[in-house]
C-alpha cells in the first residue's frame, strides 16, 4: 500500500485528538487531509464530474418521451360551408320539386288519344298525379334524411380536443457532438481528480511546512531558555565578583543587558510557538487552543536523511497535476473545437411512436381515442449561416493554441523550480554540515571562555562574545535542520511526489 492511499484511509478513520497529545507527522496530515474543506469540495467536484460523464453516456442511447394536451375552441373546425350545409339538409326537397316540374310537363305533352287509351285501363291524370305525389313525397323525405346524415357525419365537434403521444428518438449521426461531448466530460472527470490531487500536495506542502516550524520554534525556545540560563548564571558569578571588588559595576550592568536581551528574546519565540501551534491545530481541524505536543519537538537533534533524487522532467510533467489540468484543458478545448465544427455537418435522427387523438380521423370523425403509430428519419444538413460556425471554430483553435502555449510555459517553469529545489536541497545538506562543525567550536569557545573567566585571564566581554557566537550557532544549526527538511519538502512538491 502505498503513503498516498495510506494517509486518505487515515483521513476517514475516528480520531480522538483529545486523547492523543503528542502527534506526528503522519497523524498532522491524516487529520488535516480529514478536516479540509477545500478537499471535500475537491471530492464533490469529482462527484459531479463523475455524473456528468455518466450523463454524457446516456446521448447515445435512445430517449422516450410523452407529451399530451387538452384544448378548448370558442369554434369547431367546419368542412362544410353553411350554404353545402342547407343544400344537404333540403336535398329531397330539390330533387322532388324537379321531378314534380318534369313529371307536370311531361304529363302536359299527353295527348288526349293517349288518355283516352290510358283512361280505358283505369289510369287517370288525377290518379297519376296522386301517385306520383306520394311517390315523389317519400323520396323528398328518404333523400332530406340522407342528407342531414351527411351534414351530420362531417360535424367535427372540434371545440374539445384531446391529444397525446409517445416518440422515440434515436441520434444516428451528429456530426460527431456526441463522441466529443463524451469525451469532454471524460476529460473533466480527470480534471476533477486532477484538481483534487493538486489541492491534496497544497494540504500536505501547508502542513509540513508548518509541522518543522513549530519543530524549528520550540528547538528554538529551548535554545532560548538555555542561553537564559547561562546568561543568569553568568551575571550571578558577576555580581558576586562585583561585591567581592574584582569586577566593574560596568561590566554587571553591561551581563545584565545580555539577561534582558535574552529574556525579550525566550518571550518572542514563545509568542511565536503560541501562534504557530495554534495554526497548526487550525489546518488539523482541532481547536486552537489544543495543547498538543510533536514527536520531533524534545529531540536533541533532528535525524536528517540527505536525499538527493535524479530529476527526469517526463516523470515530473506525468506526476505534477498542475501540468495534467493544463494537458486536460488543451483536450477539452480540442473537443469543444469538434462540437464547434459538428454544427456545419448533417445531422440525422431515427423517429418512432404512438400519436392517439379524440376526436380522430383515422375512420371518419368519432368522438373516441384513436391512435397511429409512426416511423420515420430526419436529417438536417445546414447550407447556410453567414460563416457564424466557421468563425466560432477559429476562436476555439485560438483558445487550444493559448492553452497549449499555457502548458509549455508552466513545463519551462516548473523544469526551472524543480533544478532550483535541487540545489537548495544540495545546499541545506552543506550548510547543515558547516553548522555542526561550528557548533562543535562554538561549544568548546564557550567552554574555553568560561574556564580562563574562572582563572581571571579572560574578560566578561571576551565571554559574552562566546556566549554569543555560541547562541548562534546553534540557532544556525537548527535552522540548518529545519532548512533540510523544509527543501526536501519543496523538491518533493516540485516532483509531484508529495505524498
Amino acid at each position: 500500500m502505498n503513503r498516498k492511499l495510506f494517509f486518505y484511509l487515515l483521513a476517514f478513520l475516528p480520531f480522538n485528538a483529545t486523547a492523543q497529545q503528542l502527534l506526528t507527522l503522519d497523524s498532522c496530515r491524516a487529520m488535516a487531509l480529514r478536516n479540509n474543506k477545500q478537499l471535500s469540495v475537491s471530492r464533490v467536484k469529482q462527484q459531479v464530474a463523475t455524473n456528468l460523464r455518466k450523463s454524457a453516456r446516456t446521448k447515445y442511447l435512445p430517449h422516450i418521451s410523452a407529451l399530451g394536451g387538452y384544448e378548448w375552441t370558442s369554434k369547431e373546425i367546419s368542412l362544410l360551408s353553411d350554404d353545402q350545409k342547407a343544400a344537404l339538409s333540403h336535398l329531397g326537397d330539390g330533387v322532388a320539386q324537379k321531378v314534380g316540374e318534369s313529371a307536370t310537363n311531361t304529363m302536359g305533352q299527353i295527348s288526349p288519344s293517349t288518355w283516352a287509351a290510358l283512361g280505358l285501363m283505369g289510369i287517370t291524370p288525377e290518379s297519376l298525379q296522386s301517385s306520383l305525389s306520394a311517390g315523389l313525397g317519400e323520396v323528398q323525405t328518404g333523400l332530406n334524411g340522407i342528407g342531414n346524415r351527411i351534414v351530420d357525419a362531417f360535424h367535427t365537434d372540434t371545440r374539445n380536443m384531446f391529444a397525446g403521444s409517445i416518440m422515440l428518438t434515436q441520434p444516428i449521426f451528429m456530426g460527431g457532438a456526441i463522441i466529443a461531448m463524451n469525451k469532454m466530460a471524460d476529460i473533466g472527470e480527470q480534471l476533477a481528480a486532477n484538481s483534487a490531487d493538486a489541492k491534496l500536495q497544497a494540504t500536505l506542502y501547508n502542513i509540513d511546512q508548518t509541522y518543522w516550524q513549530v519543530v524549528s520554534l520550540r528547538h528554538k525556545q529551548k535554545l532560548a531558555q538555555a542561553y537564559l540560563d547561562l546568561v543568569q548564571k553568568f551575571d550571578g558569578d558577576v555580581q558576586k565578583m562585583i561585591e567581592e571588588g574584582v569586577a566593574t559595576r560596568s561590566e554587571g550592568l553591561s551581563v545584565a543587558v545580555k539577561v534582558n536581551e535574552a529574556e525579550m528574546m525566550l518571550t518572542k519565540v514563545n509568542d511565536g510557538l503560541v501562534l504557530s501551534k495554534m495554526l497548526l491545530c487550525q489546518l488539523c481541524g482541532l481547536p486552537i487552543s489544543e495543547q498538543v505536543t510533536l514527536a520531533e519537538e524534545e529531540v536533541e537533534s533532528l535525524d536528517v536523511v540527505q536525499q538527493i533524487q535524479q530529476v527526469d522532467m517526463q516523470q515530473v510533467a506525468e506526476n505534477r497535476p498542475e501540468l495534467r489540468q493544463l494537458q486536460n484543458m488543451v483536450d477539452m478545448s480540442r473537443q469543444l473545437t469538434n462540437i464547434l465544427k459538428a454544427g456545419n455537418l448533417p445531422q440525422m435522427m431515427l423517429t418512432g411512436g404512438y400519436l392517439v387523438s379524440n376526436p380522430n380521423v383515422f375512420n371518419g370523425f368519432q368522438r373516441k381515442f384513436a391512435g397511429v403509430w409512426n416511423v420515420g428519419v430526419m436529417l438536417r444538413i445546414p447550407l447556410w449561416n453567414w460563416g457564424d460556425v466557421m468563425y466560432k471554430v477559429r476562436a476555439s483553435k485560438g483558445a487550444t493554441a493559448i492553452a497549449r502555449l499555457e502548458l509549455e510555459d508552466a513545463r519551462e517553469k516548473i523544469e526551472l523550480q524543480v533544478n532550483q529545489s535541487n540545489f537548495r536541497v544540495k545546499e541545506a545538506n552543506k550548510k547543515l554540515e558547516m553548522t555542526k562543525a561550528n557548533t562543535k567550536k562554538a561549544d568548546e569557545n564557550l567552554r574555553m571562555a568560561n574556564l580562563g573567566f574562572s582563572e581571571g585571564v579572560i574578560s566578561s566581554t571576551t565571554v559574552m562574545e562566546a556566549q554569543t557566537a555560541w547562541l548562534q550557532a546553534q540557532s544556525e544549526k537548527i535552522d540548518a535542520e529545519i532548512d533540510v527538511k523544509l527543501s526536501q519538502v519543496n523538491l518533493q512538491k516540485a516532483l509531484g511526489t508529495l505524498q
